[in-house]
């Protein structure tokens, strides 16, 4: 299937448009479709060109016709706009759409008649809520481009790992086409409704914690606990296992994270084949959650050792992700950390203390039995960037 372009939104950039099924480049060869506007022209003109018009029934005309099936299929409408005259549909200007359709990731096709009813309703509604003052044309694109990043690895999870092995078919004889088109008919509605499912139920949970955070006076910049979760030795792993195997081991670990943090109260943000990184309101759920993993992978024989580093403090976060010193830190005591051990910053075992999940002194507190976790203190060390840090190391009592 065809790539997203990966190319960053450049100001002043000629304007991207999006292949055929609103994803990259479906139709035809790459050309620039800003020759007009860079003259000062109308944006429209050259639309009624009989030389591009038959340029573009080439274009499809050279396309697989069960490909287009497909595509029809899942786009519910043909091919019949080119970039401009969608544009123009949709009442936005040209650079307007080219920035809406760049950031969504989808790549430039020049001239050619390869957008749908879809890609024109999806710009009235972008430009419809710039222009109800609901947001502004730079959240537009945000809006935009987390969208496409996100439903663009959903997609080709689904294509590499899902319909791929679907439509093997089951008989000689038959081409992967024949099984893939009423397959895809029986599945689309049906994913459909629960990628919408599962997206309200995320943005509740993530609404929920926003309106809480505000609700709190003391709050002014939300302190967290943040983590990393490192496989040790992925890099020879790498050399020593074929491409399937090593897949497997990455499948399974990921999924082995984002079941424990989710089902411990956390919040997984990424996961980066051998290191997964996840949040917690709290310290206490981010110690359960870390000591967890080190014990779930320990008991796999074919998972290798696992070392987990965590901070606590401010945070910043933007289309999904996390960035500051707190993250940074995080990494750090995650790459120094020992072997099937929890490494924590003085801030986070300042947070277990607090909540008594942890003593101030172990020597000086006669009764241990009701601290879930233990603490011991390691020598001071420079970190990269972040100056002399005293880490601590995590344990179950």
């Amino acid at each position: 299937m065809p790539e997203p372009e990966r190319a960053a939104d450049a100001e002043g950039a000629d304007p991207a448009s999006p292949g055929a099924d609103g994803s990259a480049g479906a139709a035809g060869p790459t050309e620039r479709p800003s020759e007009n506007r860079s003259h000062g022209r109308d944006e429209s003109q050259g639309q009624n060109d009989p030389a591009q018009g038959q340029a573009a029934a080439d274009d499809d005309e050279e396309d697989d016709p069960s490909a287009l099936r497909i595509e029809q299929l899942i786009l519910g409408s043909k091919r019949q706009y080119t970039p401009f005259q969608a544009a123009r549909a949709a009442g936005v200007s040209m650079e307007l759409a080219s920035r809406f359709w760049r950031a969504m990731g989808f790549a430039d096709v020049g001239q050619a008649r390869a957008l749908t009813e879809a890609d024109v309703l999806a710009l009235r509604r972008l430009a419809g809520l710039v222009e109800a003052g609901l947001l502004s044309e730079a959240m537009a694109v945000q809006v935009a481009r987390s969208t496409g990043q996100t439903t663009s690895r959903l997609a080709d999870w689904q294509i590499d790992s899902f319909l791929m092995g679907l439509t093997e078919p089951p008989e000689p004889g038959m081409s992967r086409n024949e099984v893939t088109y009423p397959l895809v008919q029986l599945l689309l509605p049906e994913l459909q409704e629960f990628l919408v499912y599962v997206w309200r139920r995320q943005l509740a949970a993530a609404t929920g914690r926003v309106v809480q955070a505000l609700d709190d006076e003391d709050t002014v910049a939300r302190r967290q606990a943040i983590a990393f979760a490192d496989l040790v030795g992925f890099t020879r792993l790498t050399r020593r296992l074929e491409d399937d195997e090593l897949g497997e081991l990455v499948e399974a670990f990921e999924t082995t994270a984002a079941d424990l943090v989710a089902a411990n109260g956390g919040r997984l943000i990424k996961a980066l084949g051998d290191e997964v990184l996840y949040v917690a309101e709290d310290a206490g759920t981010a110690a359960e959650i870390g000591l967890r993993l080190i014990e779930t992978m320990a008991n796999d024989p074919t998972m290798p050792e696992l070392r987990v580093g965590i901070a606590f403090g401010t945070m910043t976060t933007r289309m999904g992700d996390v960035f500051g010193n707190t993250v940074n830190l995080a990494s750090r005591l995650t790459s120094i950390a020992p072997k099937d051990r929890v490494l924590v910053d003085g801030d986070f075992r300042a947070e277990l203390v607090a909540s008594g999940d942890a003593p101030e002194s172990e020597k000086e507190t006669e009764d241990l039995s009701g601290f879930p976790y233990a603490l011991q203190p390691l020598y001071q060390r420079p970190v990269r960037g972040l100056g002399v840090v005293e880490p601590w190391m995590l344990g179950r009592r």
